[in-house]
């Protein structure tokens, strides 16, 4: 499926169908939807980051992730957010090596976030995840979309650039810098 197909807003939960991506190495990967069964794949996933990423993705450092936060990293009420994970497409054990979510701060904007495993960045998986994000936020609707990411977060801040997200820090904390993309016209 390619990343400009339409989606059925309407189709997308727990079920809908996989994509497959091959990244920058050759590696092919499933994208698909996280669900309350990957309770222990996101534990795994979140323990498996360095420090640094971990403290990337929660813009502090955590230890190990409480039941509470795992349930809510992985019960996703898809009628208003959505929540991607990447896995080998072959003989894997369905272990994620990325994340790519957003939840719906308003009618018509969501705050999403994007985590790629350390030995997985660089290959063209964050932007895998963001793009099919992207498709599906558009597909339903949503006309702004925006991250929250640490100052020093270069790799977001390639990304960001890349997929044509506009940069600035952020007014209530200059530690933060405020990706935001408009996926529609934007209005005047």
């Amino acid at each position: 499926m390619g990343w400009f197909e339409p989606v059925m807003p309407w189709a997308l939960g727990p079920d809908y169908p996989n994509w497959s991506e091959r990244l920058r190495d050759g590696t092919s990967v499933t994208i698909r939807p996280v669900s309350s069964a990957d309770i222990e794949r996101e534990r795994e996933f979140i323990e498996a980051l360095s420090p640094q990423s971990r403290r990337f993705r929660f813009l502090g450092q955590i230890g190990e992730p409480s039941e509470q936060l795992l349930a809510e990293l992985t019960n996703i009420d898809y009628s208003h957010d959505a929540a991607f994970s990447a896995v080998v497409s072959e003989g894997s054990d369905g272990r994620f090596l990325g994340v790519s979510r957003y939840n719906t701060s308003g009618a018509n904007s969501c705050e999403c976030a994007v985590t790629v495993l350390d030995d997985w960045q660089q290959r063209g998986l964050g932007t895998a995840l963001m793009k099919h994000l992207i498709r599906v936020a558009r597909a339903r609707g949503i006309s702004f979309m925006y991250s929250r990411d640490a100052s020093e977060n270069r790799a977001m801040a390639d990304l960001a650039r890349h997929l044509g997200f506009n940069r600035r820090v952020d007014p209530d904390d200059p530690s933060l810098i405020v990706h935001s993309l408009w996926l529609t016209t934007r209005p005047n």
